[in-house]
């Protein structure tokens, strides 16, 4: 796999079949359909201290909001409107949210948008939490491993361990959600070898959904003088990750739309079928800084559908507004 990385890296045809053969497996499973999520980013709060990561604890410049579950609820009741039937509740890992609140507010969007689908991005909690948000009604987990390679998740994440972050993935698995994994692109210190690695590992737990973005530094975090990471090089990541989990549902993240005008709809032509707007209030978004630039921060929600919708089809996909659950799940649903 390393050697394969650097051919693409070298080859221009070589890259261009990847991508081709990418597209082909993701048609034979899913079709033309790109699926939609509504995201609201309803806490920028973090207790974790990651290298990269603009929300950092350690980030005083950081303007901290947090959404209060009536509002949080407002933007379901939106999105619902325009026609979503995922929500994709992200946060930091704000711990004010405790599992009994999130499990009443869980309850509270199923009962009232019965023919939705819950995904949280929560970062890490106890098998406990995670137990009792399954039972409340969500439906599925993004953490994304960020890197499989041990060297450099303990550079990267002082406050945390690549073991901790496997077994969380492991035990949100064995609960019974549909799980997302993923991984950062162009990461300083980052080789062929460790991308090879991390589709090894991405090939052996076989999550649902694979997140994939290249790096973008944070000017107030310690890797601000870092190169951004290659949109082409995520680009191959997301077309090998079609290939070693064929039946995963991959993001054209908002990050490739950040680091080119077209990097959503490249996205989509090597192999992503999800795109997630955004349904937080226009007000927080800025301050939901991951990284730097970030795309469709003053568009109203309407607007960024509509707009969302026309790049889906000038890609040559179609949009479908369906829960779109994993594969694994729709077979399951079917062989009962």
């Amino acid at each position: 796999m390393t050697e394969l990385l650097v051919r693409l890296e070298e080859e221009p045809t070589v890259r261009a079949q990847l991508r081709k053969l990418a597209v082909r497996i993701k048609m034979e499973r899913y079709g033309k359909g790109v699926f939609l999520r509504g995201l609201i980013e309803f806490s920028s709060i973090c207790r974790q201290d990651c290298m990269y990561c603009g929300l950092r604890a350690s980030n005083k410049q950081a303007d901290r909001y947090r959404l209060r579950p009536e509002e949080i609820l407002a933007c379901c009741a939106e999105g619902y409107e325009l026609g979503y039937r995922t929500f994709v509740l992200q946060s930091g890992e704000d711990y004010w949210f405790t599992a009994a609140r999130l499990a009443k507010l869980i309850r509270e969007i199923k009962s009232r948008f019965t023919d939705v689908a819950v995904t949280l991005s929560i970062g890490e909690r106890d098998d406990e939490t995670y137990a009792l948000l399954y039972e409340a009604g969500a439906d599925r987990f993004l953490l994304r491993h960020e890197t499989a390679s041990p060297r450099l998740y303990a550079k990267l994440h002082p406050t945390m361990t690549i073991e901790s972050r496997r077994s969380r993935l492991l035990a949100l698995q064995r609960i019974g959600f549909q799980i997302g994994a993923g991984c950062m692109v162009g990461l300083p210190g980052q080789t062929n070898s460790d991308l090879a690695d991390d589709l090894v590992y991405l090939h052996s737990l076989s999550p649902d959904m694979i997140g994939i973005g290249p790096f973008l530094p944070h000017s107030n975090t310690p890797l601000r003088d870092a190169s951004q990471g290659s949109m082409e090089k995520a680009l191959d990541m997301v077309s090998l990750s079609r290939l070693v989990v064929p039946d995963a549902l991959i993001p054209a993240s908002t990050a490739m739309g950040t680091i080119h005008p077209q990097g959503r709809e490249k996205a989509l032509q090597a192999g992503a079928n999800v795109v997630m707007p955004n349904l937080s209030p226009l007000a927080v978004r800025p301050k939901y800084a991951i990284y730097e630039n970030k795309i469709c921060l003053g568009d109203e929600s309407a607007q960024c559908r509509h707009c969302l919708e026309l790049r889906i089809r000038g890609a040559g996909f179609e949009v479908d507004m369906g829960r779109g659950d994993s594969l694994r799940v729709q077979r399951q649903l079917l062989s009962q």
